[in-house]
């Protein structure tokens, strides 16, 4: 009786480990989008176009949004293709948060943004790195 115990521990365990395996090779890698990005939406007056760096970690995102009011810092992650940040710009209102999320596709991004209770599409396309 303990050998069949056993027996079938055994078999769970590297079942499990198995499966576990199989599932870390499912997830596809962090993609890569350190660098620069063009980005726009559709603002209240037409298409609002701005500056996106990114610094990538890994999965951790930092960066800046440059426009035409400043610039303002950015902080997100991204996990396989998905990306989301978040764009914090003091004004002299009080603070304004975008809140954007996306996928990523080779040198394109397409998204949704958050702007307070508005809702918007967002694209981001890479720019060619500076000579």
């Amino acid at each position: 009786m303990k050998r069949i115990i056993l027996a079938f521990a055994s078999m769970l365990a590297l079942t499990l480990a198995f499966g576990f395996a199989v599932r870390a090779q499912d997830q596809p890698a962090n993609a890569n989008v350190a660098g620069a990005w063009q980005i726009t939406w559709q603002g209240r007056n037409g298409p609002v176009s701005q500056t996106l760096t990114f610094t990538q970690d890994g999965a951790t995102l930092t960066g800046t949004m440059h426009g035409d009011r400043g610039d303002a810092p950015v902080t997100g992650t991204i996990t396989g293709n998905a990306i989301d940040f978040t764009s914090k710009r003091s004004t002299p209102n009080g603070d304004f948060t975008s809140e954007y999320t996306g996928t990523v596709t080779g040198d394109s991004i397409k998204g949704t943004v958050m702007m307070g209770q508005n809702s918007r599409d967002w694209s981001a396309t890479r720019q060619a790195p500076q000579k």
